[in-house]
């Protein structure tokens, strides 16, 4: 959130402008926070598989585990099941991730020729506060964070390349989880058990693209544009409003508005300053959700670190996952086994 307000104020986004054109921005529906606790408990665990809704989908998988626990031995036929059907989605994962530079190529370039310059020129100095900020989060405060952890910042970087990537393409946390998960298994070096609680929770919870850089940096954009003066108790309620209202967020693209909106609303300012910038919220939504995703990837690294169960060898690219395996092979025993 002091990043988004840094840049914010460095960069001026709003400073200037006048009389640009205003976006459609549909209704959205704000639910509240006891609202997105109620909802957490799922009333057709079948149904939030279908819709993806993550939070719903790991409260019933938590549930699900522990009565595995309980059973014991006499639930080992579905424990083996749900190995397999594990090792069958990392599989998977895996072709989707050998055609990711295609289909990355074909997104980005669908939504440059779509916009055009005419779009982006005016709006310039905001898409740049934007890019500036959220690459100085991940690579000035998250390479701190591994730094601090006597962790190798380019291992982290390196394996994080595809999930980052893809994040960047589709704009969708969730689209991204896939691939997120393995890479921090496979490349990243954390354990499966532990990784597949974490990283489906940090794709609704740990938002700071959409839930802290963004809602900064738009609202010091509206406050200048309509010319507001920001004063403390206002910076105050964007931050907690900002950062509160990530919690149960859906990651996937648009709903950065509806975190907007909340924040624009708390504190005070315009709710038709948003129409200002949706025209290039897809623009911007590819680099808000590449940092959700590096930062969803990251915590788990480094509990893992502090927990003692990250596997150093694979972080650091010296042996290969293999799945099942809970001896690190060698990268040749990985390519002889075909996988």
């Amino acid at each position: 959130m002091l990043v988004g307000f840094a840049f914010g104020h460095i960069i001026n986004p709003g400073v200037g402008l006048a009389n640009l054109p205003l976006g459609e921005v549909k209704d959205r529906v704000i639910p509240t926070p006891l609202e997105v606790l109620i909802g957490v408990v799922p009333t057709n665990p079948f149904a939030a598989l279908a819709e993806g809704k993550v939070l719903q989908i790991i409260f019933f998988s938590a549930l699900v585990g522990v009565a595995l626990v309980a059973l014991g031995d006499r639930a080992q036929g579905v424990r083996r099941l749900v190995d397999e059907g594990a090792a069958v989605i990392f599989r998977i994962t895996r072709w989707v991730i050998q055609l990711t530079p295609i289909g990355v190529f074909g997104l980005i370039g669908s939504v440059v020729g779509g916009y055009g310059w005419e779009a982006l020129l005016p709006l310039l100095k905001f898409i740049v506060a934007i890019y500036a900020a959220c690459l100085f989060h991940i690579l000035v405060v998250y390479s701190g964070l591994l730094k601090v952890h006597g962790l190798k910042v380019t291992s982290f970087f390196r394996g994080a390349f595809a999930a980052q990537q893809t994040a960047f393409a589709t704009s969708s946390s969730l689209g991204t989880l896939p691939i997120t998960l393995r890479q921090t298994v496979e490349r990243l070096g954390v354990p499966q058990a532990y990784a597949a609680f974490a990283v489906p929770l940090g794709a609704n919870v740990k938002m700071d693209g959409c839930g802290a850089i963004y809602p900064a940096i738009a609202s010091i954009f509206i406050a200048q544009y309509f010319q507001i003066d920001l004063t403390l108790t206002q910076y105050i309620l964007i931050g907690l409003t900002a950062v509160l209202g990530s919690l149960g967020t859906a990651g996937v693209p648009g709903t950065s508005i509806v975190m907007l909106t909340l924040t624009l609303s708390t504190a005070g300012l315009p709710l038709e300053g948003i129409g200002y910038i949706v025209a290039i919220d897809r623009i911007i939504d590819m680099m808000r959700t590449a940092t959700n995703v590096t930062g969803q990837m990251l915590v788990p690294v480094l509990v893992a670190k502090e927990e003692g169960i990250l596997d150093e060898g694979i972080y650091n690219g010296h042996v290969a996952w293999l799945p099942g395996d809970p001896e690190a092979e060698t990268p040749e025993a990985v390519r002889a086994a075909g996988i």
